[in-house]
């Protein structure tokens, strides 16, 4: 194979070379456990606190309103789960979209067999809920609404300050799933209105198995993981330095280039989206305009999703078939049945999600190469013959 192109960003992101770096002295001569008092655990703790300030300064938050994770679904359980132990008293009453990550939705479904009740909001073929809808789903009860901040799978970005403003005005908390959208769009939760709200480092080209959930002060979640000190009580466990610093470092650099990395990314994706619409019968998911900048969906008719993704890894070209958590399913994209699209179209879906190390020399590439491979299962299925 002659030519790689990475088009999966949307799934993970490369390591960048300012986290590799900030994370290495924590890897190797500064292994100290930030809990101990001498010197070497006293050094991790000071990396570990720099870098609790940069991710705060990062989303507009204080310092102790950042409490670091394993991963972003760990951060999405812990505010679920852990607004309905906190306020299960009050009401148990919960709003959220059809369309969530699997972490929220799968969350969800578990509550509703402890005795929840979960509105799940409708969106439209574009993704978007109805502000209204909204507002008519709220009850005296209702304790949480959980709505994400950008969708992995379609790209459509949401009205996140508004969905903060209804929820404020109403005395209702507010979580979103900032996983997709934290590093590429701006993000300020104190501006936002954000109660609560899950990241993670390796969508942004930091490292994997770490993410933080930003718990607003005032307030109150119970502890995710007990047995020890860390993270102020709320999440023991020695904490992951390295990790940390790497993710501090990444979203630091992401949001410092946000402006000029965003603006490269959304030229190659239209470029890309242009030239994949001429393709007959194919329709772009999500969103046209209000989108995530390297996000890039499809569904193309009489095509399995599947069969595409492995002739493009052959072709060298990384790609997904909806979401990559759920990549090992046979059911296709609850996502896109969610905006209207019939199991046999949902099928035919391939995620293209670009990032700023991609060129314009990879989107040709992709050009080249998808419509013939769209052409050639065509011509293999039976569907296509009849249409």
């Amino acid at each position: 194979m002659s030519r790689f192109v990475y088009a999966d960003n949307a799934a993970t992101t490369r390591l960048s070379e300012a986290a590799l770096a900030a994370m290495l002295p924590w890897l190797q001569d500064g292994f100290g456990n930030p809990s101990s008092v001498y010197r070497l655990g006293r050094e991790a703790r000071r990396a570990l606190d720099g870098a609790r300030e940069k991710v705060a300064a990062a989303i507009g938050a204080r310092p102790d309103e950042i409490f670091f994770t394993g991963n972003g679904t760990e951060a999405d359980n812990w505010a679920v789960r852990g607004v309905a132990e906190t306020l299960g008293q009050k009401g148990r009453h919960i709003i959220t979209t059809a369309i969530e990550h699997h972490a929220i939705d799968h969350t969800m479904k578990a509550l509703e067999k402890h005795g929840f009740d979960v509105t799940y909001l409708p969106v439209d073929e574009y993704g978007h809920i109805s502000l209204d809808g909204l507002k008519a789903a709220i009850r005296p009860d209702t304790i949480l609404i959980s709505v994400m901040f950008a969708n992995n799978e379609i790209g459509t970005i949401y009205p996140i300050a508004e969905i903060g403003a209804i929820a404020r005005e109403n005395g209702i908390l507010f979580h979103t799933d900032a996983v997709q959208a934290v590093g590429h769009i701006p993000v300020d939760v104190t501006a936002m209105q954000i109660d609560l709200m899950s990241l993670s480092a390796h969508k942004f080209r930091g490292p994997k198995g770490i993410g933080a959930l930003y718990i607003r002060k005032g307030v109150r979640l119970p502890s995710f993981i007990t047995g020890g000190a860390q993270e102020r009580g709320k999440r023991s466990g020695t904490e992951n330095v390295a990790g940390i610093c790497g993710m501090a470092a990444a979203l630091e650099e992401s949001v410092q280039n946000l402006a000029a990395s965003s603006a490269k990314v959304e030229v190659l994706r239209d470029k890309l989206i242009a030239g994949l619409l001429k393709i007959p019968r194919t329709r772009l998911t999500g969103d046209p305009v209000n989108r995530l900048p390297g996000s890039a969906s499809f569904v193309f008719e009489c095509v399995e999703g599947e069969a595409m993704i492995l002739l493009l890894d052959a072709a060298g070209i990384a790609a997904s078939s909806g979401s990559a958590c759920s990549s090992g399913s046979l059911d296709p994209s609850h996502v896109l049945l969610a905006i209207g699209l019939s199991h046999e179209i949902a099928h035919g879906s391939v995620r293209l999600s670009l990032g700023e190390e991609n060129t314009e020399e990879d989107v040709e590439y992709i050009l080249e190469t998808l419509p013939k491979i769209i052409e050639k299962l065509r011509a293999m299925s039976p569907l296509w013959e009849e249409a």
